[in-house]
């Protein structure tokens, strides 16, 4: 059977399954459209809520960033997993026991004001559609990959599909779909692992083979990531182990990543479907487990394919000739180049003429001199989109066909049940928030289903046609988004669970400035609206505006948001009696009382 015929089995079988799950699973009431009737265990919930969490960026894309850029990009790791551990302590229960379906519903009865909770949609529409666009990004490489057609072909399929479960089944049919996508999710990504780990070192834990010994080409032993060092410094690059940017930018973008984590609504609102308060802490606890399954052998994917990429490109070595043109038509360990090269985000061209591909960093300035001396014309591995590393890992080890059939499916259903949870975000902001809580209080519980349903099918159009052009592979765009949600909603949040002194105009206006500040920033340097070449600076340490990439910049905003939340609160009219009663109550359980001297 060929691998096209495979993928089409893999991928098939596994919409089938998720599309007959939200049939059976679809949601008859707004309860459970919103949060599936408040009945869903937390281990179920657990699992649901780490498939919606751990997106394309997290399977398709993060391992490619930390392969290409090695240290650096860890702190995609430390960021996401971090900012769980402050979701799971500081929100989640608290949010559980307030009981309503929407962040956004929260914000406006805290804060005391129908303008709170507009802003708060405000915000949540703008983060939430920028994370969707990166969604669709991976969508868009995966289907048009293992369809082996354009990644403009295989995002307009993906965005149908999209449609086709998430519209109707509500949180009920994506929580159970999301359940049946983590298990296709972590089986395809670590059974690859499992393989490339045994090849490369012989041990089939990918975690420790990361830090093993690997003996190829008769060699004498040597730790898998100094050979890597190695091979990458002699092509030019920089080195993987050590760490090139600042720590000011490091740090910012770590912390924008991990409150950002903390504030995201979609993953927010599955705490609002577990019958008790307790259960909302039991959730985010399984959830961590599940998630840590997929992150601890990200770092070992990205390296492994990292060395695996380069020894095919020189199979004679960094000093022997490099992988020649016929070499690449003939041999069936480089067909994956080829299939690759038909979805438009792989390519290479023979410059200088000499039948060969070179690889190598020709913005070195070490390299100049050896590339003179050789008659090299520039790298010639000419484009290799980093969000495709994953998805043709098993195809570069030349794993079988069954493999990568499984990786499809994987691929498509991290992208897709992260696209579902976050349209469902949107769809309940439109309709639960804005229109049932603002503009039409008396509208039925079916036109409410409707509107919702609508909504989503606007948010998905909108995600595709942004997706057609996004503004930086998929983990780059989703970083954004976590910045946008650091600066808007996570300090409206804390600050309406843990200050008694905030109040509506405070809270009000933290979020238009932590919001205006984060956003203005961004299109400044990726485009207004992420249309490209709109922006006013580039987007390095050195060109930016403040010294301050657009992903790390959310941190700022989130300061911004606090400053200004306190300074006009203190200035204006104090919380009302009441709200403070009400804050009161969330953070502490009926019946206690004080501590007893004995």
């Amino acid at each position: 059977m060929d691998q096209f015929t495979l993928n089409l089995l893999f991928v098939g079988a596994s919409f089938a399954l998720y599309i007959g799950i939200a049939i059976w699973a679809r949601a008859g009431s707004t309860s459970e459209f919103y949060a599936a009737g408040r009945g869903v265990h937390p281990v179920t919930n657990g699992m649901a809520t780490a498939a919606d969490w751990m997106s394309a960026a997290s399977f398709i894309s993060m391992a490619g960033l930390i392969a290409f850029t090695g240290y650096d990009n860890s702190s995609f790791l430390m960021g996401w997993t971090g900012g769980y551990v402050l979701l799971a302590l500081l929100l989640a229960p608290y949010l559980r026991k307030f009981g309503k379906f929407t962040v956004s519903e929260f914000i406006g009865d805290r804060f005391y004001s129908p303008t709170a909770r507009l802003v708060a949609v405000i915000c949540l529409i703008v983060a939430s559609t920028t994370y969707v666009i990166g969604q669709m990004t991976g969508v868009g490489v995966a289907f048009g990959r293992f369809l082996e057609i354009s990644n403009t072909s295989g995002l307009l399929i993906g965005a149908c599909i999209v449609f086709a479960y998430a519209v109707f089944g509500g949180m009920k049919g994506v929580t159970y779909t999301q359940v049946a996508q983590y298990v296709v999710l972590i089986l395809a990504y670590t059974i690859p692992a499992v393989f490339i780990s045994l090849q490369l070192t012989g041990t089939p834990i990918p975690a420790i083979g990361l830090f093993s010994e690997v003996s190829t080409g008769g060699e004498s032993s040597v730790y898998l990531l100094q050979k890597l060092d190695r091979i990458v410094t002699d092509l030019g690059f920089a080195s993987y182990t050590e760490a090139h940017k600042d720590n000011l930018n490091m740090v910012l973008f770590t912390l924008s990543l991990m409150i950002g984590t903390a504030g995201l609504p979609h993953v927010i609102m599955r705490f609002f479907t577990v019958p008790k308060v307790s259960d909302a802490r039991w959730s985010a606890g399984w959830a961590l487990v599940f998630i840590a399954l997929l992150y601890l052998t990200a770092p070992a994917v990205g390296a492994m394919a990292r060395l695996n990429i380069t020894n095919l490109m020189w199979p004679n070595g960094t000093d022997g000739d490099a992988v020649s043109v016929q070499m690449i038509a003939e041999d069936e360990r480089y067909d994956w180049m080829e299939t690759w090269q038909k979805t438009g985000l792989l390519d290479w061209k023979d410059k200088n003429g000499d039948g060969q591909i070179q690889y190598y960093n020709d913005q070195s300035d070490a390299m100049a001199e050896k590339a003179a001396a050789n008659g090299w014309e520039g790298n010639e591995l000419t484009k290799f989109n980093r969000d495709i590393l994953v998805l043709a890992n098993p195809e570069i080890a030349n794993l079988p066909g069954w493999v990568i059939g499984l990786v499809a499916a994987g691929g498509l259903a991290a992208a897709l049940s992260t696209a579902a949870g976050l349209l469902l975000a949107i769809s309940s902001a439109v309709s639960h928030d804005l229109l049932k809580g603002q503009l039409t209080p008396n509208m039925s519980e079916k036109a409410e289903l409707m509107s919702a349903r609508i909504a989503m099918a606007v948010a998905i159009a909108v995600a595709t046609i942004l997706g057609l052009n996004p503004p930086g592979f998929a983990a780059q765009t989703v970083a954004l988004a976590f910045g946008l949600a650091a600066a808007s909603i996570f300090p409206a949040l804390m600050m309406g669970i843990f200050s008694k002194r905030v109040n509506n105009v405070g809270a009000v206006s933290g979020m238009l400035a932590g919001l205006g500040f984060t956003l203005v920033y961004i299109f400044l340097h990726k485009g207004w609206l992420f249309i490209a070449g709109t922006n006013s600076f580039p987007d390095t340490v050195d060109g930016s505006l403040f010294g301050i990439q657009s992903t790390a910049i959310g941190a700022v905003g989130a300061i911004i948001n606090f400053a200004v939340a306190y300074a006009v609160s203190m200035a204006t009219k104090d919380t009302p009696q009441e709200i403070k009663d009400l804050v009161e109550s969330v953070r502490i359980p009926a019946g206690a009382g004080g501590a007893v001297d004995h």
